[in-house]
C-alpha cells in the first residue's frame, strides 16, 4: 500500500520549477547559464509599493486579517475591476489569496468532483491540467495550433463541451504563447458559452496590463455581459507589479463561489500576508504610469528575440501580442543529429540540447501541451538576451 494519496500521484511536480532549479544548479556549480525558463519580471518592485509594505510594518500591521482579505484591499480590487475591465463587484464578490495559482487551486478544488469535465485549451500553463486531476476531475485539452495563431476557435470550443463540463479556463494574454484574443474573439467564444449556460467560465487575466503595439485588452465578462453570473475573473500582482514574491492573487466571481473560496481557505492558508496585502493597495490605487515605460522595454525584448529566432534556421516565432514569451516552433530541428551524434526526438531533447551544449535554459513545449515547441520568457535584459539567442544559433548551426 502507498503511503502517497491517489491524488498527489494524479499530479507532476511544475516542469518551469524544475527547469529554473536546475539551472540554477547549474550556476552553482560554475556553469555559464542563462535563465529564460522563469515567469518572472526582472524589473523591481516599485519603490511606493515598497513604502507602503514598510509602513504596514511601521503601525503594526502584522495580524491575523479576514481569511479572504482585507476590507481595504477588496476596495482597491473593486475599483481596479471598475477602472480597467468595467465590472461591478460588490466586497462579498471579491477573494485575495496567496498569489494567482492558489487562486485557481481554491476554485477548483471547491467546484469539481470526480467525473467532471475542465476545457483547456492548448498551449496552457502548466498548473491548470495539474490542478484540475488533483481535485479528481478530468482534463479535457483542446490544442490550438501555431495555425490557429494559439487560440481557441468557436467551433472547437463548442464540440467539446457536454453535460459534465464544468468549467473552461481562459487565458489572455497567454502563458506560454503571449497570444491575446482581440474582442471580437471574446464575443465570438462567449456566444458559444450563453448557449451552455452550466459551465462555467475563469479568466485568468494575469497579463492584462503586459500588451504591446496597442493592443485593446478585454475579458470575457466584460465583452459578454450574460457570463458575469458564472465568470471568475482571475488577476494577481504579479506579473504587472513585479511582486511575484509577495504572493497576492485576487478574483471576482458569483458570491456564492466566493464564499466557497473564503471556507475552503479558512481551512487552509488562512489570509494571505498582512504586509503584502498593504502593499497592493498601494500597487493598485497608485500611480500607474510606470507600466507603460515597462512595456515599452517589454516590447523591445520581444522584438529583439522574435527577430534573432526567425533568423535561425528551423525555428518559426510567431510575434505575440502581450505577456513576455515567446512559443517558437522547433519542428525544423526534430529528427537533426547532435555533434555528439544523438538524434533530437523531441522538444524536451531541443531544450536539453541547447542548456547542455550552450547554457540556454528553456522550457519544451510539451510541458504546455503544444509540441514541438519551447518557451522563452524574455523578461530580462536586453543584452542577457542577444546573447542567449546567438547561442541557440550557434547551437542549431551545430546540428546536421
Amino acid at each position: 500500500m502507498s503511503l502517497l494519496s491517489a491524488a498527489i500521484q494524479r499530479i507532476n511536480p511544475s516542469p518551469t520549477i524544475a527547469i529554473t532549479n536546475k539551472a540554477a544548479t547549474l550556476k552553482a556549480e560554475g556553469r555559464d547559464v542563462i535563465g529564460l525558463a522563469a515567469g518572472e519580471p526582472d524589473f523591481d518592485t516599485p519603490d511606493f509599493v515598497k513604502e507602503a509594505a514598510i509602513a504596514a510594518i511601521r503601525a503594526g500591521k502584522t495580524k491575523y486579517t479576514a481569511v479572504d482579505g482585507t476590507p481595504e484591499l477588496k476596495a482597491a480590487i473593486q475599483a481596479k475591476f471598475k477602472r480597467d475591465n468595467n465590472l461591478d463587484y460588490g466586497l462579498d464578490q471579491i477573494t485575495v489569496n496567496a498569489g494567482g495559482k492558489h487562486t485557481i487551486f481554491n476554485a477548483l478544488l471547491a467546484t469539481l468532483d470526480a467525473g467532471d469535465e475542465v476545457i483547456i485549451p492548448a498551449p496552457y500553463w502548466v498548473s491548470y491540467p495539474d490542478i484540475v486531476q488533483l481535485a479528481g476531475a478530468t482534463p479535457v485539452i483542446l490544442p490550438c495550433g501555431i495555425d490557429q495563431g494559439f487560440k481557441l476557435l468557436p467551433a472547437q470550443l463548442d464540440a467539446a463541451i457536454t453535460p459534465k463540463t464544468k468549467w473552461l479556463i481562459f487565458n489572455s494574454p497567454s502563458n506560454p504563447t503571449g497570444a491575446a484574443y482581440t474582442r471580437a474573439e471574446l464575443a465570438a467564444l462567449g456566444e458559444v458559452l450563453l448557449r451552455h449556460p452550466h459551465v462555467l467560465v475563469m479568466s485568468d487575466d494575469m497579463y492584462e496590463h503586459i500588451v504591446y503595439d496597442d493592443f485593446d485588452f478585454g475579458t470575457l465578462a466584460e465583452v459578454t455581459p450574460g457570463l458575469f453570473d458564472r465568470t471568475l475573473t482571475v488577476n494577481g500582482a504579479s506579473k504587472a507589479y513585479a511582486m511575484t514574491g509577495w504572493r497576492i492573487g485576487f478574483a471576482g466571481g458569483p458570491a456564492w463561489l466566493i464564499k466557497a473560496i473564503s471556507k475552503l481557505q479558512s481551512q487552509s492558508t488562512s489570509n494571505p500576508c498582512s504586509i503584502s496585502m498593504a502593499a497592493t493597495v498601494a500597487a493598485l490605487n497608485g500611480d500607474q504610469s510606470f507600466l507603460k515605460e515597462r512595456n515599452a522595454a517589454f516590447q523591445r525584448r520581444r522584438d529583439l528575440v522574435v527577430r534573432m529566432l526567425n533568423d535561425t534556421p528551423g525555428l518559426i516565432c510567431p510575434r505575440p501580442e502581450g505577456a513576455f514569451y515567446v512559443y517558437p516552433d522547433c519542428a525544423g530541428l526534430i529528427g537533426k543529429c547532435t555533434p555528439s551524434g544523438a538524434t533530437l526526438a523531441t522538444d524536451e531533447d531541443v531544450a536539453g540540447y541547447f542548456l547542455e551544449s550552450q547554457g540556454v535554459a528553456v522550457v519544451h513545449g510539451a510541458a504546455f501541451g503544444g509540441s514541438p515547441a519551447f518557451r522563452i520568457s524574455y523578461a530580462t535584459a536586453d543584452s542577457v538576451l542577444e546573447d542567449a539567442c546567438r547561442r541557440i544559433q550557434k547551437a542549431v548551426a551545430a546540428l546536421s
